[in-house]
């Protein structure tokens, strides 16, 4: 299941949203969004988990957090 993360600091990266969402079960590719001209974090973020109960739960429990001063918003990702 593919989880969009969005209002991210742009001081986060995917070392800390891996170990985030890995809390809540297997983490298969997570995948900080990149600005092309500075290389900084453009604050959004996918990650993807197998396990759908998995990936549920996470989004459950991490939506709305305050994580690095910034309240996150997690969701399935669009297809």
């Amino acid at each position: 299941m593919k989880i969009l993360i969005r209002n991210l600091a742009r001081t986060t990266t995917e070392k800390e949203i891996r170990i985030l969402f890995a809390a809540f079960g297997s983490v298969d590719e997570c995948t900080l969004v990149l600005d092309q001209d500075t290389g900084g974090s453009k604050g959004f973020a996918f990650v993807e988990m197998p396990n759908q109960e998995e990936a549920t739960t996470a989004i459950a429990n991490l939506n709305q957090n305050n994580i690095a001063g910034n309240k996150i918003r997690v969701k399935f990702a669009d297809a």
